[in-house]
């Protein structure tokens, strides 16, 4: 009794020291680990909610129309020709033409006539005449390129209208079908390039812009510095030519060329 007393004590304090893994009946190739199925349980639970989260944001965009923004068309331009002085105008603020670019601004524009060349063949540059002649010829180079930039601009506009409602329609249909991982991934793809188009276009724009500026500020600066050249000229004229009246001491140096 006392050794059968000892092998029950033996035994009690053996399955309490024991890990939750045990045989089932008796056989010691099936264990059952109650915390390994509690974490099993846990991460299945886990994946099922991530998996309807999934799911819902796939198929459920049903109200896509709350960000639905509108596309602003471009009015054709439309510039008068009475006389033929702005012949090509027209076409060139609407079409990709170079050629009609340059003949509407050769219309639009006085021309540098023969008597004229052979006035400024004596000059030498930096002279106020080369420097007039130097802006003309500067607008003539880039003013004709930015009204094919415009016409570009108008033309692909129109051209990409078609494509640019069909994406925004896809991107706002709540359908199952427009609405797979892979359908999203791609509208965004699409939206990217489609951007990234705008951008060239709008970056020729801004280039013929800065151009125009240039050739702006060339006038504006040859202006302001003929005036420095005259006020200096005029300056040298009083201090070398004695401009006093008769009879009189003080010298009148107050007037204008």
């Amino acid at each position: 009794m006392k050794n059968r007393k000892k092998w029950i004590i033996g035994a009690a304090a053996l399955l309490l020291t024991a890990t939750p893994s045990f045989a089932l009946f008796g056989l010691g190739d099936i264990v059952f680990d109650p915390t390994s199925y509690g974490n099993l349980v846990s991460q299945l639970t886990t994946m099922e909610t991530q998996y309807r989260m999934l799911k819902n944001n796939i198929e459920h965009f049903s109200f896509k129309q709350q960000w639905e923004t509108a596309f602003s068309a471009m009015k054709q331009a439309n510039v008068r020709d009475l006389f033929g002085e702005t012949n090509g105008m027209t076409t060139a603020l609407n079409t990709n033409s170079p050629a009609a670019s340059s003949t509407a601004w050769t219309a639009a524009t006085v021309p540098v006539n023969g008597t004229t060349t052979t006035y400024l063949a004596g000059e030498t540059p930096g002279s106020a005449q080369l420097s007039e002649l130097a802006m003309i010829e500067a607008s003539d180079s880039v003013s004709p390129d930015c009204l094919t930039a415009i016409g570009q601009y108008r033309a692909a506009r129109a051209q990409n209208t078609a494509a640019n409602n069909s994406l925004a329609s896809e991107q706002l249909d709540g359908s199952t079908a427009t609405n797979s991982e892979v359908e999203q991934l791609n509208l965004l793809n699409a939206a990217q390039a489609q951007k990234m188009s705008e951008m060239q276009s709008q970056g020729v724009l801004q280039a013929c812009l800065a151009s125009e500026m240039a050739v702006g500020n060339m006038q504006q600066r040859n202006a302001a510095a003929l005036d420095l050249n005259t006020a200096a000229y005029v300056a040298q004229q009083r201090a070398a030519d004695d401009t006093s009246a008769a009879n009189e001491s003080n010298t009148w140096d107050s007037y204008l060329p």
